[in-house]
């Protein structure tokens, strides 16, 4: 049986090899203050492995490193993957390291999606399915770099996706009465002050900048939308359906944000 624990979900910086800084690669933009090809370490990145502007990233304009979230694929690929062997010490091991990387990434990434799913009680009826995907990708996360590397992504995603919508499905049928559809809608700038999206489908949905100040969305599904300066606060985002840190990390919120327990309060917040 896969170790599939919470808490192995989340990053832990401390036993990665800052693969996120060196694996991917991202453009000058608003997120990322310069280019950076794949497989090359930032020019931030110090030689053990911490950043260097790790307190100065958003005025540096590195926002786009703070709303990162590799579900703690990061030191499984690290420690387990490839036993401890670093990229710098181990030369040899960082092409096929860096290829393994975003693929644990994804598969790390479903893990959280159908482990919050078994979390939804409305969803028991098609719990089984999630717990036989969730066993199956989680024994997968344990194969060796090669086989690792070879995993078809696309299709788990498309098994995923199919029993996380149906968990969301039963969860929001609880809610009584007609609820909201913006599954993928624009939404950038629009003014939800104060607006009831309980129970409502904001899969996809682009919520960059929106005004959500005060705004209801318990058991609104919020997979994929992007909240990038989307100001929440006062909402109530407690029950919102496969939340995730980032989505936080990205919006704008204070002490008067609801949150659910599982989830952090942002530094930037304040």
């Amino acid at each position: 049986m896969p170790d599939l624990d919470r808490a192995g979900l989340r990053a832990d910086c401390a036993q990665c090899f800052a693969l996120c800084c060196v694996a991917p690669a991202f453009a000058k933009s608003a997120d990322f203050a310069m280019d950076k090809p794949a497989g090359r370490a930032c020019v931030n990145l110090l030689e053990d492995f911490r950043c260097g502007i790790h307190t100065e990233l958003r005025p540096r304009g590195m926002p786009g490193c703070t709303v990162y979230d590799c579900f703690g694929a990061g030191q499984k690929v690290s420690q387990l993957t490839f036993g401890g062997r670093d990229w710098r010490r181990a030369p040899e091991t960082a092409k096929l390291m860096f290829e393994v990387f975003p693929v644990m990434r994804h598969l790390h990434e479903l893990l959280y999606y159908l482990t919050a799913a078994l979390d939804l009680p409305q969803a028991h009826p098609v719990h089984n399915g999630l717990s036989e995907l969730r066993e199956r990708i989680g024994l997968r996360t344990e194969e060796d770099p090669a086989e690792l590397r070879e995993t078809d992504v696309g299709s788990l995603r498309g098994e995923a996706n199919a029993l996380l919508l149906r968990a969301s499905e039963l969860a929001r049928a609880s809610v009584k009465g007609k609820k909201k559809n913006h599954r993928g809608a624009d939404l950038i700038g629009a003014r939800l002050k104060n607006a009831n999206l309980t129970g409502a489908n904001l899969r996809g949905a682009y919520l960059i900048a929106a005004d959500l100040r005060g705004a209801e969305l318990r058991l609104a599904d919020v997979i994929g939308a992007d909240f990038r300066d989307a100001d929440v606060r006062g909402a109530d985002l407690t029950e919102s359906i496969f939340l995730i840190q980032s989505q936080l990390d990205a919006a704008k919120g204070d002490g008067s944000t609801k949150l659910p327990p599982s989830l952090a309060r942002p530094a930037h917040w304040g």
